[in-house]
């Protein structure tokens, strides 16, 4: 690495001093980009701050001009992390002026990263930052890797980055999705498994976009349908071209005016009523005009399997986000009633659940059916911040306020909240001291920012915890007088083993990542609506897109036991997850005999104490000892527990 180092410096020299790059130091695209970074006036060598680029978006308007392709991002955003985590790297979303509108990451390599402005809200332009895989691919259209000193900024030097860029349903690049990490510890695949991410993204996003357009699927072999190699083409009924990912761009040599203007049986050589007629998943072939053959399948609107809905009920009068998300759990149901009465209404929202559980999702449906919808809606986890940044990230700071601050310094993530929705997660973990600050900012309705002056604010608040914070103030851990600002009204998501909406949550996360109407195998299914979910709705989503990313849909028709990683599959067999037989679930029920409708408990006969103590002995052991998880495998109450537990020690 020390002679390529070297002979990069030389070339940097060599640069400034001719204004050419060395024929042998770097590849043709790479020494473009270079010469693209003088002319920009950027100087290679040095650590001193860049300005940040004027007259672009603020980060919450990307924000909300992006919302889409973040919608689609975050889940693979979320999957690629988990290939990587802890190899100390990060993963980007950018949007088409190189702004860094999400990141997820190993905390130290966050902290390392900070340094060089690698944050969300950043700029990384190529004409700002220099050579880099982020701002290189966007300005190119394609995928690339810039590894340690092939970054033309010499304190770029440490990165080994990824990017591949991620285009719209007509071709134009909307952002890029990317990998950066410490050179070290550089990943072989990153490149790859960045590509394969803009590809699912674009892929899902046009699925999204046009779910009512007639859909062609086609490859150049019918193996290639139903992966992520496949061209896909959407079109009206009259048959002109609406839009189409890259892979059918590149197969049909489609130009960025011929969308909403071309018929596209002209490039099939096959009349609009025969394509149309051909519907069914057997592939059949076409030639193109230049000779080649495609195997291609096409997909009517009527003919797609839809995602099983629930219909909301009949008070509700309108669909908004909240009702949208509704699959028929009672609990989160009436969590939703509940929080839509005070969403027009200056009341703090404070939601309460597993790590998990969908917290910020429920948060962005109340977001999407308030008044601020259309306004910013800015997501801040003060668990994943550092101490050190947390102060400047929520607050922001005055150009110059400290060492190493930004030239023209941070509006702060509660600025960035102006007119929307400010959502404070894992607030639990929030430090003292910056509970101090948080309380005097919603109590003078202002923000001081670090070395800077107080300025007014207004958003809605929503914060979210994993942890009773009633504990947290009873042990000293969070401030009481900011616990009752946060919590103007609360309400708790359930847990997924709580939830009885199993099925239709699977279908519908199901058909985020394959449309095809893919089921679960009936024993299976069976097996994980009985599993405990640790993780939640986020362990959940990440099986079946595993499964989904595993199973080959040209033979195998539904999500089954080999498409699950092998932890999962034991964890399943053992008896803490194992589905309670109907005959066990009737003899149980028979505990609460006598107390329903609220009548008097009456004394149950020796034999059926017995058989009660026995299940709720098995149930508590199942359980681990937990008794809400005992008391949810019985269809009972805690209480109902506890009074026959206080028995049976005392008849001990």
């Amino acid at each position: 690495m020390g002679i390529a180092t070297d002979s990069l410096q030389l070339a940097r020299r060599h640069l400034l001093d001719h204004g050419a790059c060395l024929p042998s130091a770097l590849n043709d695209r790479l020494a473009r980009s270079w010469q693209r970074s003088l002319h920009a006036g950027l100087p290679p060598f040095g650590g001193r701050e860049l300005a940040e680029p004027a007259g672009g978006l603020s980060l919450s308007q990307s924000l909300e001009q992006n919302a889409q392709m973040l919608s689609f991002a975050r889940p693979v955003m979320d999957f690629m992390y988990g290939q990587i985590r802890g190899g100390d790297c990060m993963v980007v979303l950018a949007d088409v002026d190189s702004m860094l509108l999400h990141t997820v990451g190993d905390h130290g390599f966050l902290t390392k990263a900070q340094r060089v402005e690698l944050r969300t809200g950043a700029s990384w332009r190529e004409s700002v930052r220099g050579t880099n895989a982020i701002g290189t691919a966007i300005e190119d259209a394609s995928a690339l890797q810039v590894r340690a000193g092939e970054h033309y900024l010499e304190r770029n030097g440490f990165l080994h980055c990824s990017a591949a860029p991620i285009f719209t349903a007509q071709g134009a690049v909307a952002g890029a999705i990317d990998i950066s990490g410490d050179e070290r510890a550089s990943h072989m695949h990153a490149l790859g498994l960045a590509s394969s991410a803009a590809r699912l993204i674009e892929n899902n996003w046009l699925k999204a976009r046009y779910r009512d357009a007639v859909r062609v699927h086609l490859h150049s072999a019918a193996e290639g349908l139903d992966t992520p190699a496949e061209g896909i083409v959407v079109l009206s009924e009259s048959g002109t071209l609406l839009g189409a990912n890259q892979e059918a761009i590149r197969a049909l040599r489609l130009a960025p005016h011929d969308f909403f203007a071309l018929q596209l049986e002209t490039r099939l050589q096959e009349r609009l009523a025969q394509l149309l007629a051909r519907t069914g998943r057997e592939p059949y072939t076409v030639r193109l005009p230049d000779g080649r053959r495609m195997f291609l399948r096409v997909e009517r609107p009527a003919q797609r399997t839809p995602s099983r809905a629930v219909v909301p009920e009949a008070h509700e009068t309108r669909l908004d986000a909240l009702a949208a998300s509704d699959t028929g759990d009672a609990q989160w149901r009436r969590a939703a009633q509940q929080v839509r009465r005070i969403l027009d209404k200056p009341i703090a929202l404070l939601i309460q659940g597993e790590s998990g559980v969908g917290k910020e999702v429920f948060a962005r449906a109340c977001h999407d059916s308030g008044p601020r919808r259309g306004r910013p809606f800015v997501a801040v986890n003060c668990a994943a911040i550092p101490e050190s940044l947390i102060e400047a990230e929520l607050f922001g700071y005055a150009p110059g306020a400290y060492t190493g601050a930004q030239k023209g310094g941070s509006l702060g993530r509660i600025r960035e909240a102006e007119g929307g929705t400010l959502f404070l997660d894992e607030i639990g973990d929030m430090p003292l001291l910056l509970q101090t600050r948080l309380l005097r900012v919603l109590q003078e309705k202002k923000v001081t920012p670090l070395g800077g002056t107080p300025v007014p604010v207004d958003f809605a608040l929503v914060s979210a915890t994993h942890c009773v914070l009633a504990d947290a103030v009873a042990e000293g851990r969070f401030r009481s007088d900011l616990y009752y600002r946060l919590n103007g009204f609360s309400v708790k998501l359930p847990a997924l083993r709580e939830r009885e909406d199993f099925d239709a949550l699977a279908t519908r996360m199901l058909a985020q990542w394959d449309d095809s109407g893919v089921r679960i195998a009936p024993d299976l299914l069976a097996a994980l609506r009985g599993y405990t979910w640790p993780g939640n709705l986020r362990q959940l989503a990440s099986v079946l897109q595993t499964a989904c990313a595993l199973r080959d849909p040209a033979h195998e028709p539904a999500i089954d036991w080999p498409h699950l990683a092998s932890d999962l599959r034991d964890a399943l067999a053992s008896p803490a997850a194992r589905v309670q037989p109907a005959s066990k679930a009737a003899e149980t029920r028979a505990i609460s005999v006598g107390q329903a409708d609220g009548a008097p408990e009456a004394a149950p006969p020796a034999a059926l104490r017995k058989i009660a103590r026995q299940a709720i002995a098995q149930a508590l052991a199942d359980g681990g000892g937990n008794v809400s998880e005992a008391a949810r495998r019985l269809g009972i109450s805690r209480q109902t527990i506890y009074r026959h537990l206080k028995k049976a020690d005392a008849e001990a």
